[in-house]
């Protein structure tokens, strides 16, 4: 996993479409996605950290 695209990806594979319309929004509401789908062990510990330091560098460059 290397970009915001490629978690896009990851999410929908689980049925998962986010777009707000703010991008902010949108890294939030995915990092939310993210969170429970790791709390419920359907992802796996290395993907769960790999998006969330993708999200938090994407956050940083957007604020």
């Amino acid at each position: 996993m290397q970009s915001v695209y490629d978690i896009r990806k990851l999410l929908l594979k689980f049925g998962t479409i986010i777009y707000l319309g703010d991008r902010l929004a949108d890294l939030e509401m995915m990092e939310t996605e993210l969170d429970e789908l790791f709390q419920v062990n359907i992802i796996t510990k290395e993907e769960y950290l790999e998006a969330k330091l993708i999200l938090r560098k994407e956050r940083e460059k957007t604020k």
